[in-house]
């Protein structure tokens, strides 16, 4: 099981703050993203690959990048 927290844009697109998936041991990045776009559908697709995924205290975009029990999913931010 993980955790999965979202953020900004993508909690907005999602429709909540946060949840918990089902994820095999050894998930991935990939995996997540292909569970999400599976679960609220294609077009969130172009937004998952910009995000940034915190994993423990690892922030990448990278999609080989093994999941830990919580993870949060991060859209670019804009600011000033």
């Amino acid at each position: 099981m993980v955790e999965v927290r979202y953020f900004a844009a993508i909690a907005d697109a999602v429709g909540k703050e946060k949840e918990t998936l089902d994820l095999p041991s050894g998930a991935t990045v990939a995996d997540l993203r292909a569970t999400l776009s599976a679960v609220y559908g294609p077009k969130l697709d172009p937004m998952l690959k910009v995000c940034a995924y915190l994993i423990g205290d690892e922030l990448t975009r990278d999609a080989a990048t093994p999941l830990s029990s919580r993870v949060d999913v991060l859209p670019p931010f804009a600011g000033g």
